[in-house]
């Protein structure tokens, strides 16, 4: 395993691909719930629920707290960007959470089965 040194910069970095990687499927959920949408609406869905991630992961809290907040701000900003009503919110929240989950699945298997490539 290789040894990392935890810099401001690396944490900012973290916290951007993490708030774009939350936005693109925030995107993908809007579109799967309302149809066309703008996609410059989603990027104000990633960057909260983002920054709870790797601020509560670097404090440890326990995820029995850090999933529901995030998943709570998820859906406020949601409604705030889209201003739909609770019904439809909720629905692209649960959806946005389903997305980024496989999607997140599906990236990691890719990364493990590079990792393990002969040669």
């Amino acid at each position: 395993m290789l040894l990392q040194t935890v810099t401001p910069i690396t944490v900012l970095g973290t916290t951007l691909l993490f708030a774009l990687f939350l936005s693109v499927t925030a995107h993908l959920a809007a579109r799967n719930v309302l149809g066309d949408v703008d996609p410059r609406r989603a990027l104000y869905v990633g960057p909260l629920p983002a920054v709870i991630g790797v601020v509560g992961g670097a404090f440890a809290v326990s995820e029995a707290l850090l999933v529901p907040a995030a998943l709570l701000v998820d859906g406020a900003m949601f409604a705030w960007s889209y201003d739909q009503p609770r019904r439809v919110v909720v629905g692209m929240t649960v959806i946005h959470a389903v997305i980024t989950t496989l999607l997140t699945i599906v990236l990691f298997g890719i990364t493990a089965l590079l990792a393990t490539m002969p040669g």
